[in-house]
């Protein structure tokens, strides 16, 4: 499945628009004038490559982002090929896009009407923190419904977005900066697109969802947005914020060659003079305690910072703004660890406490030891974990609930508690006839990790773009109903408002109920994975 995944992403990325002669728009923004393009028969005009801010180079290349450059003649916003330095993952490169250092560039989907003021979407993209780029996805459908303006954009990652010294060379949240910056200059520049700037919502998914959710609990966002959108990802993760960035970088250096490691200005020099190459050299994605290594951190409090508390102590307090939240997952998320489960239930056999997030303490390694097999029996029963429907289906529900669903419901019940009550909750269920049978089952399929965000961009198949016209009438049906979900939240703050024909969506309250269950049929029930997220709170609560 995994191989597919990454053959999918060789050959479509490489899909491109050719022939005929494109329309074009002007737009004289607080940078200079750019000017877009509209594919023939199209109805939005694309605007690819903007400069939203300058990453800073050399020694300061782990510093906050500069401001953008400015120009007189305009620019031809036709470059869609920047991403940022990043990993290679399983030796599999990018097609059709060129790494460079200065990568921080927005997109800016418009449709092509005479509206003025259109609510803004903005779209942190996912992967890992480690990988990705602003156009993982394509909102040209969104954009299409003639409802919304949509951003995407490229931000620093994995060593060079999320390495936390705390020192003045390195002080922390590179990549959470950028995405701030970015969000100024959506602030300064979408009405020339003709947008709203007063009216942003702001989507992620996967490590975006996270990011977007740690974004709303930050005092450094203030006033520049108004809706958030986390799909398959919570601020609450283990993956989400590093618990000793200290140590983390510590052990990357070390894994480099540097001995000094606990001299931090040695550490600092490692780390401002390594090539790009030793920077990128690991992905971090097959760690078996659920993180990525690099990731936001919390800093210290200086000036410019992004996050000076944990977001549990935030979340906790209730000290931050309590935007309209449309929040959830899809219904099997783990399946995307399936392609090492074969690697991995061996493992899990001989050493279930290699396998615990690192946000739990113990008192000893005989408690550690025995909370594992508590955790154990509780999803594989008391027998070894073998090559079998019954434990490949508790495998994906265990790597599901420690990635993604029960940080998320646990957030959910934070949120609650601290008076928010605007959350809407969902569950995304749809899986297609055609979807591979998971592994070592008869005719087991589900919704893998991010289908909804599938769902809402164009892609028929991940990262692939084609006309919708090739897809089956269901998933078409689908994709209709969750977009209208979405940009009902976009345009209004609800997923279902007044005088629509949608099942009505009430706000989630204490233990996550009810959310809506998003399949062929919507379902509003009760509360979400009661059992185990049960079990995760008891965990929690002692450890």
């Amino acid at each position: 499945m995994r191989s597919g995944l990454l053959l999918c992403l060789c050959l479509c990325l490489g899909a491109r628009v050719e022939g005929g002669e494109r329309e074009a728009r002007l737009v004289r923004s607080p940078q200079g004038p750019v000017k877009g393009y509209k594919d023939p028969g199209d109805s939005i005009f694309v605007f690819y490559g903007i400069p939203y801010a300058t990453a800073p180079t050399g020694a300061d290349k782990f510093k906050a982002p500069l401001p953008a450059s400015a120009w007189l003649d305009p620019l031809e916003a036709v470059d869609d090929t920047i991403i940022c330095h990043q990993a290679t993952l399983n030796n599999t490169t990018i097609p059709n896009k060129i790494e460079k250092e200065n990568c921080l560039v927005a997109n800016v989907f418009v449709p092509d009407t005479d509206q003025k003021k259109l609510p803004v979407v903005v779209y942190v993209h996912g992967g890992t923190y480690q990988r990705g780029f602003g156009n993982l996805f394509l909102p040209k459908n969104l954009a299409r419904s003639k409802k919304v303006i949509v951003v995407t954009f490229n931000y620093r990652l994995g060593v060079h977005g999320f390495l936390c010294l705390g020192t003045e060379k390195a002080p922390g949240n590179a990549g959470m900066k950028d995405q701030i910056a970015l969000l100024y200059w959506v602030k300064k520049n979408i009405a020339s697109y003709g947008g709203n700037p007063e009216d942003v919502t702001l989507a992620g998914y996967s490590a975006g969802s996270s990011a977007v959710e740690l974004l709303m609990i930050s005092p450094a966002t203030k006033d520049l947005f108004n809706k958030v959108i986390p799909e398959s990802g919570s601020n609450l993760a283990t993956f989400s914020v590093q618990i000793d960035p200290l140590e983390n970088a510590k052990t990357f250096a070390r894994s480099n060659g540097l001995e000094n490691v606990d001299d931090v200005y040695a550490l600092e020099e490692f780390y401002t003079t390594a090539s790009y190459e030793v920077l990128t050299s690991d992905p971090f994605y097959y760690r078996t305690d659920f993180t990525f290594l690099f990731s936001p951190c919390v800093e210290r409090k200086t000036e410019g910072a992004f996050l000076t508390e944990s977001p549990y102590n935030i979340l906790k307090n209730g000290n931050y703004r309590k935007v309209p939240l449309l929040m959830g997952f899809a219904g099997m998320e783990g399946i995307f660890r399936v392609d090492i489960f074969d690697s991995w239930k061996d493992k899990m056999n001989a050493n279930f406490s290699a396998f615990l997030p690192p946000d739990l303490q113990f008192e000893s390694e005989k408690d550690k030891a025995t909370v594992a097999q508590k955790i154990k029996e509780f999803y594989f029963g008391k027998k070894p974990i073998n090559a079998d429907e019954e434990s490949v289906l508790s495998y994906i529900n265990f790597m599901a609930d420690l990635y993604f669903t029960y940080s998320t419901l646990r957030a959910v019940n934070m949120h609650v508690k601290a008076g928010h009550d605007k959350i809407y909750l969902y569950e995304y269920n749809f899986v297609e006839d055609s979807t591979p049978v998971i592994p070592y089952t008869k005719d087991k399929r589900g919704a893998d990790h991010c289908a909804q965000t599938s769902a809402i961009f164009d892609a028929p198949n991940w990262l692939c773009e084609k006309d919708e016209s090739s897809i089956s009438e269901d998933l078409k049906n689908m994709k209709k109903v969750i977009r209208e979900l979405w940009l009902n939240f976009m345009t209004t703050g609800s997923p279902v408002p007044a005088g629509s024909a949608l099942p009505a969506w009430p706000a989630a309250g204490a233990g996550g109920a009810p959310h809506m269950s998003l399949a062929r049929t919507l379902r509003l029930r009760g509360a979400l994975l009661e059992e185990r997220a049960r079990f995760w709170d008891a965990i929690y609560e002692r450890h």
